[in-house]
């Protein structure tokens, strides 16, 4: 969410940031709204004004026994009471109309951030160790996994359909292994805090972190059908009195069910596409000491993606799954500690990667290639032998007080001044599926067996090799 004070006195340097992203300016319709806003305020509080002076002369009215003076007094309070309600009300449409709008429009990129439309503008930013050589042609994880009978697409369809995977035996307990290496990792050396949150969440929650209003097709939505016990009861009083106008005639149940249909109630849950959502939202509609920053947190969860738009991209394996796990990571610090703090999560998710051995290198996202939310990104790109690319593992972003300004999540500094806007930053530390596809095709063996890195063997009861039967 923007400032839209800071808009009214920057809206040059606001619409120039947009066209970065390659969007067009929004400044002057912002301000427009906002100035619609500002002027009902204006009236509103004239008409304040006058209904409390027009009060105080009823009373001095009546202290003089001028009762007609008091009556037309009293007929003008009641003038005044209508024209703010009614003013109240079409400022409440614009206030949600101007917050709409705001809700809708992506984050500043900082100066630094390179300028581009596409991937195609994204800026390499260094590389760890090199690629494998292989005395026989790589093959692809879904090969490798299939080839096991320990990656089974077929069963999952029949349960769930496109997108999904059975991973068994070796491949599953692998897969657990690797999360259990990050989360060991960056709570036992990172200073990040385990949680265990929520996989639904509310409408609300996802505002927050920026998933809605902008991405809502994007994401799973979960929806709960109760009956609320009030409305309940008040059926059940309709029913007796019903039934006994009919002269107790005509189906019991009939009538029950006409009834009830009127009490249910629906209630709608979002399923996290990622931590990030429930993890930054700890911290929501709080004032929070300083001394308590940088609040850094983790989390093993799995992750919930309806891939919108994606259809005919990564249509085999584990690429793009609609439910896939991730460890996640999350930092909420001051706006001077955030651009430092971006750098040390970037570190603490390359660690993963740089124990198990896995090449990478990483990149610092373009303006058109950069997330919604994000001022500076960078991606973290493994490279997998078997497709012979690079693909993301991680992204690293920092997004200012973007979506501290959603959540209403502020700090209150050592000099006990006024609050101001927390700075949230969040990566990916790693996915773990990814990470999964990243260890097979690297480690992969001639007879079609994976070696199992050093860092997870005491995570996997010391198997070195996940191969046919095992």
């Amino acid at each position: 969410m923007h400032d839209i004070k800071w808009i009214r006195e920057n809206p040059d340097a606001f619409d120039r940031a947009l066209a970065r992203r390659g969007l067009k300016g929004e400044a002057q319709r912002l301000i427009s709204i906002d100035e619609r806003r500002r002027a009902i305020i204006r009236v509103s509080e004239s008409w304040k004004a006058r209904r409390n002076a027009a009060s105080k002369e009823i009373g001095q009215a009546k202290a003089t026994k001028d009762e007609a003076a008091a009556q037309k007094l009293m007929a003008e309070v009641a003038e005044c009471k209508t024209s703010i309600s009614t003013l109240e009300t079409e400022q409440k449409a614009v206030d949600e109309e101007l917050k709409k709008a705001l809700a809708e429009i992506p984050n500043m990129p900082l100066d630094e951030v390179p300028d581009g439309k596409d991937a195609g503008g994204n800026v390499e930013h260094h590389r760890f160790g090199a690629k494998r050589e292989y005395g026989f042609a790589p093959k692809q994880h879904f090969e490798l996994g299939e080839a096991l009978g320990q990656m089974d697409f077929e069963t999952a369809a029949k349960l769930s359909g496109a997108r999904f995977v059975v991973l068994k035996k070796g491949l599953a307990r692998l897969e657990r292994a690797l999360a259990q290496f990050m989360l060991d990792l960056h709570t036992g050396e990172h200073d990040y805090k385990e949680i265990n949150p929520p996989l639904l969440v509310h409408d609300e929650v996802m505002v927050g972190t920026a998933q809605l209003p902008k991405f809502q097709y994007d994401q799973f939505v979960a929806s709960r059908i109760s009956v609320r016990g009030d409305l309940l009861s008040e059926a059940l009083r309709d029913l007796d009195r019903e039934y006994e106008s009919r002269g107790r005639q005509g189906s019991v149940k009939a009538l029950v069910d006409e009834l009830l249909e009127k009490a249910p109630t629906k209630e709608d849950y979002w399923l996290i596409p990622t931590a990030e959502v429930p993890l930054t939202n700890l911290v929501r509609e709080s004032i929070v000491d300083e001394g308590e920053l940088p609040m850094r947190l983790t989390a093993c969860t799995p992750c919930f993606r309806a891939e919108a738009g994606a259809a005919g991209k990564d249509t085999r394996g584990m690429i793009r799954q609609h439910q896939f796990t991730k460890v996640e990571l999350v930092s909420i610090t001051t706006p001077e500690q955030s651009r430092n703090e971006h750098e040390r999560m970037l570190a603490c998710a390359e660690e993963v990667l740089r124990r198990l051995d896995l090449h990478y290198r990483v990149v610092t996202l373009c303006t058109g290639d950069m997330g919604f939310a994000a001022q500076k990104t960078y991606d973290i790109e493994v490279w997998l032998p078997g497709q012979n690319m690079y693909r993301e593992i991680s992204s690293c972003s920092l997004c200012g007080e973007f979506q501290a300004r959603r959540m209403n999540a502020r700090f209150r500094g050592k000099d006990n001044r006024q609050p101001r806007y927390l700075h949230t930053l969040n990566g990916s530390g790693v996915a773990v599926g990814r990470a999964l596809i990243a260890v097979m095709e690297t480690y992969q063996q001639q007879d079609g067996a994976i070696a199992v890195p050093d860092a997870l063997r005491p995570y996997m009861g010391g198997m070195k090799r996940i191969e046919l039967g095992a």
